[in-house]
Parts: structure tokens; C-alpha cells; sequence
């Protein structure tokens, strides 16, 4: 009798372990999973950047982290990204500057209106090491680990008026904005009255009048078809939509030095793919293959390339938004993005 009781007892025991060895793979496997999250359509090249990145973790890593990738907000909005990125409920995703501004203040400095000349000067600064670290610096104090780039390219400006060559051509305009203080600033003071329409709604606002304008890279204006409803194009490139790669602190504390090291240069690789797939996107539309010019051309679209005088009463103007915004960012960064430019731009 005392046998078989023992005998149960240690059948028991073996199932039980085996059950509490079952949950254990489950919940590890749970836990290994691992997301990282965007806004970007899948052809555009931030969407190619994030795939990159993934990519390259999974070949250093021998699949061992396996990350899965989820464009176009199918995990929220970027302010959402971000605050599940900070509770630690996402390991990682990539927000604009501009959203990363209302958890880490100095991040707005890389939305600055003209600050970068052109896009080689703005690349430079933006992989320099020096630069990063600093930039990068301010982030966890607010629960995040900053490791990188991705990006939405410059920002033009379209409407339905006029050609826009100054400042001035730009008055009295009711611009749609994204719905953030540093770009309401920026065209309340070249005397517009910005709105801050959601994205999915500016074409039906500018079709019936309820916007003149909006300001989004000359590649979206172009899919998204405002062409048809704003004909006249400026590449002001008044700001670069540039976004941070962010770390759950937690999964990012989990990780050895080594993996550490290998999201480092991953993200390095994703910032690469991400600028040629969208360099190549202005030279080669989807479906059509042509490039944004051609389209211009073909569809009675006029595109106005600021010249360089231009260009300057245009950055001379944005002054006031730059010396509102100093204080919040902090001297020693501003300067150290004003000097970062200047030496690359030499």
C-alpha cells in the first residue's frame, strides 16, 4: 500500500513538473516575442528600414531573437507607440521627433524650420557620432532607450492657390499641419492659420475648401494624390521628419552587451535602406515607375525649387520659433546641431 501511494506521489510529481516545464516553454516563448512597431506604409522606405533591421538581428543572432514587424499603426498611433515603448508593453518601435517631444523635450531640436540645408548636410549631422550620443542622451531619464534612425524625408508645402516662392506668398493661408506646437509655431509666425486636421482628412479638406494647404514630403503628396487638389508645389524642405528608434528600458536591460551591440548596428542598416528606398521612390513611383518630376509635368502640376535667397528669407523668418524653442532644448544642444551643421555643410 505504502509502495503504491509512493508510486502516485512520483507519478504526480512527474506530471506536475512536466506541466510546470509546458508553461514555462510557453511563457518563455511569450516572452521571447518580440515587436516592433510603425506608422509607414509597407512599400515606403521606413517600413523597408524596420524589415531591414529585423532582418539583421535575426542573421546575427541565428534566429534567436526573431522581431516581428508591424507597419502602418497596426499597433496605435505614434504617441501610443511611444507611451506602450515607455510602460514597457512594447519592446520597440520608431516615433517622429515631433510626437518624441511630448515625453523628451530636447528631442524637438531636429524639427527646427530650416535648420538642415540640404539633405547631404542633414545625413552627416544626423550619423554623426558625437551628435547621437548627446541627442540620444536625454532619453532615458524619460524610459526609453534611443539607438537609432528611421525617417519620413523632408517636408514640402503644397496648395491650392498660388506658386510659393517667400514668406510673404504664404500669409492668409489655412494650412494643414501635423497637430504638433513646434510646426503651429512655425506657420502661425509666416502668418498662416495652421490647422491640426488628422491625416486620413486632408484631401476631403482641401477638396472642399476647408484647408488651402498642407505640408508633407513632395513622395506623399504625390501618392496621395493632393497633387489633384493642390497643384502648386514648393520644395520649401522647411523640416526633416526624422524619427528615433526606440527600447523598451526592461527588454533593452534583458539584452546581453552583445545583442546590445548587434540593435546598434542594425539600426544602422535601417537608416540606410530607409534613405535609398525613398531616393529611389522620388525616381521611380509605385505602379507607375515614372518620377514625382515626370508626374508633375504630365499632370499640370507646378513645382517651385527655392533658390538659395529664397531659401534664406524663408529660415531668416522662422527665427522667433527658433529662439522659443532654445530654452526648452537647452543650449548646449542647439549649438551643438548649429556647429554640427556648419562643419558639415563647409
Amino acid at each position: 500500500m505504502k509502495n503504491t501511494i509512493t508510486k502516485r506521489l512520483s507519478h504526480f510529481a512527474a506530471g506536475f513538473a512536466a506541466a510546470a516545464l509546458l508553461l514555462s516553454s510557453s511563457a518563455a516563448a511569450i516572452a521571447a516575442e518580440v515587436k516592433f512597431g510603425h506608422v509607414a506604409p509597407p512599400f515606403h522606405g521606413q517600413s523597408k528600414g524596420v524589415e531591414a533591421f529585423a532582418a539583421y538581428v535575426k542573421e546575427k543572432t541565428n534566429g534567436r531573437i526573431d522581431i516581428a514587424t508591424f507597419p502602418a499603426g497596426q499597433l496605435g498611433g505614434e504617441r501610443s507607440l511611444a507611451e506602450q515603448v515607455q510602460s514597457g508593453t512594447l519592446q520597440l518601435a520608431t516615433v517622429s521627433t515631433a510626437v518624441m517631444h511630448n515625453f523628451v523635450p530636447e528631442a524637438v531640436v531636429m524639427d527646427m524650420p530650416f535648420i538642415f540645408p540640404d539633405r547631404e548636410t542633414a545625413y552627416a549631422v544626423l550619423d554623426d557620432e558625437e551628435l547621437q550620443e548627446k541627442y540620444f542622451s536625454y532619453f532615458p531619464k524619460k524610459g526609453f532607450i534611443a539607438i537609432g534612425w528611421t525617417e519620413n524625408d523632408f517636408r514640402d508645402f503644397s496648395n491650392s492657390k498660388h506658386p510659393v516662392h517667400t514668406p510673404d506668398d504664404i500669409k492668409g493661408l489655412k494650412v494643414r499641419v501635423i497637430n504638433s506646437p513646434v510646426y503651429i509655431d512655425m506657420f502661425k509666425e509666416l502668418g498662416a492659420s495652421p490647422v491640426g486636421i488628422p491625416f486620413p482628412e486632408i484631401y476631403n479638406a482641401l477638396q472642399t475648401g476647408v484647408i488651402d494647404a498642407q505640408e508633407n514630403p513632395v513622395l506623399t503628396t504625390t501618392l496621395m494624390r493632393f497633387t489633384e487638389v493642390t497643384p502648386y508645389i514648393t520644395l520649401t524642405r522647411h523640416s526633416l521628419t526624422e524619427c528615433v528608434i526606440v527600447v523598451s528600458i526592461d527588454y533593452w536591460e534583458s539584452l546581453s552587451d552583445a545583442d546590445k551591440q548587434i540593435f546598434r548596428d542594425a539600426a544602422r542598416e535601417c537608416i540606410k535602406t530607409n534613405r535609398e528606398v525613398d531616393i529611389n521612390l522620388l525616381q521611380h513611383l509605385p505602379k507607375s515607375g515614372i518620377s514625382v518630376e515626370q508626374f508633375a509635368k504630365d499632370n499640370g502640376v507646378e513645382i517651385v525649387t527655392l533658390t538659395d535667397e529664397e531659401r534664406a528669407a524663408f529660415q531668416k523668418a522662422m527665427q522667433p520659433v527658433w529662439d522659443k524653442y532654445r530654452p526648452k532644448i537647452g543650449d548646449d544642444l542647439f549649438d551643438l546641431v548649429l556647429k554640427k551643421v556648419d562643419e558639415y555643410r563647409k
